[in-house]
């Protein structure tokens, strides 16, 4: 298939697209999963759950524990909400949840920005390999770290 395009979503298309997505695979879009999505989609680089809990906290007047934050980042990650970039510790909305692919970040040694990239014929050759080697594969994620073409 090779690279791909998609219909990129940002604010209320972007909320209404993971709230259609979560709900389709028959989760419930409460007013916490809301709100750690609005945290997360507002977040210009990778987030960590405690980063994502301290801006929940600051918009609610109270305290939101980052355990809590992690069921709810993990239920996005299964639902294809987000992406957990691994390397960081740290999650990115997917503007696209409505699309399952395999993940390519390029991610900045030096500002943290990431871009993520979509290429069929870079993944599958992952999962060719896993698979030669006795494994299957889920969904792999290709993180390439270097300088964005800012800061390089």
């Amino acid at each position: 298939m090779g690279r791909h395009d998609h219909h990129l979503h940002e604010g209320e298309s972007l909320t209404a697209a993971a709230r259609e997505r979560l709900t389709t695979n028959g989760e419930q879009w409460t007013g916490m999963r809301a709100a750690v999505f609005d945290a997360l989609a507002g977040f210009d680089k990778p987030a960590s759950a405690y980063d994502i809990a301290e801006a929940v906290s600051t918009s609610q007047g109270r305290r939101v524990a980052a355990n809590s934050v992690y069921r709810i980042l993990d239920l996005f990650v299964a639902s294809n909400l987000a992406m957990r970039v691994e390397s960081a510790n740290a999650y990115v909305a997917n503007a696209h949840p409505g699309c399952l692919h395999d993940c390519i970040f390029l991610i900045c040694d030096d500002c943290g920005q990431i871009t993520h990239i979509d290429d069929d014929r870079i993944t599958s050759g992952v999962r060719e390999a896993a698979t030669s080697a006795g494994f299957a594969p889920t969904r792999p994620i290709v993180e390439v770290r270097g300088k964005c073409g800012t800061c390089g």
